[in-house]
């Protein structure tokens, strides 16, 4: 079975947000700052190059208040990846900061969930509730790829190459998906938005940007079932995670971690 070089890029951030923003039954009196990470993931094997999410751009950055540190093909560029020559992408769902970033991958053949293309194009997109965390150019982008062939549905759990699976789980959106990686060190599970911190799943404690709460908790069992062990699973927007792996080489701290060596806390 292959095994991979796991890694996380840093390419945005939101550092004026607060505990209250962060979990569904938050005191909204918790005043506590608690800032927010953006990352892709990378695999990267002998054989091939899987890129996990795309990011977002300066336009999603600017109109959301977010700060772009560098672009997703600067990010991977500096752990040696040319973005624009990657043929995989897994698209864990179809929010702003997860596909933003699509059309720096010209050459992919996106992997998505089936219910989660539903999702994205059918009634619940009519309620703000819903839809505020989509931008309606990036779902139609992703219509045009699909009539391209450059899309994948699955449905469920699907292994894409020996040593690399991705499981359906829901609950922050009706198709999110979660991605098993076959490491030197075991199985880690990138969560993506099954937990944004580690809080949420360790605390039982949702992220409050959800379609479905009970299918998001019982995510955080789903994660630990996959995972090697708990300290195998990636949160998807933790600024903890730059704590707590290494760089992959002198002057990438704060940019890139791997995610196949043990980490150093937690």
């Amino acid at each position: 079975m292959s095994t991979y070089e796991l890694y996380a890029v840093k390419y945005a951030t939101m550092q004026d947000r607060r505990r209250r923003d962060n979990f569904l039954a938050a005191d909204p009196h918790d005043d506590a700052p608690m800032p927010i990470d953006y990352f892709v993931w990378a695999a990267v094997s002998p054989e091939r190059t899987v890129v996990i999410d795309t990011g977002f751009e300066a336009a999603d950055a600017e109109s959301r208040g977010r700060t772009l540190l560098r672009t997703v093909t600067d990010g991977l560029a500096a752990i040696g990846i040319e973005a624009g020559a990657v043929e995989d992408v897994i698209v864990t769902h179809l929010h702003y900061d997860h596909i933003g970033g699509h059309a720096q991958f010209p050459a992919a053949r996106f992997h998505l969930q089936e219910r989660e293309m539903r999702f994205a194009t059918g009634p619940h997109m009519c309620a703000a509730a819903m839809n505020h965390a989509f931008t309606a150019d990036h779902v139609s982008a992703m219509v045009h790829r699909v009539f391209e062939g450059r899309v994948a549905f699955h449905d469920g759990d699907r292994e894409l190459a020996p040593g690399l699976t991705v499981h359906h789980v829901g609950g922050h959106t009706m198709g999110l998906q979660i991605v098993r990686v076959r490491t030197r060190r075991g199985w880690v599970v990138v969560a993506s938005d099954a937990s944004h911190f580690y809080e949420n799943m360790e605390a039982v404690s949702p992220f409050p940007i959800v379609y479905n709460v009970g299918d998001m908790i019982r995510g955080y069992d789903r994660l630990k079932e996959l995972a090697e062990t708990p300290r195998h699973i990636v949160p998807g927007h933790d600024p903890l995670v730059l704590a707590r792996y290494p760089a992959p080489s002198a002057g990438l701290e704060g940019i890139a971690v791997r995610l196949d060596v043990e980490p150093s806390a937690g």
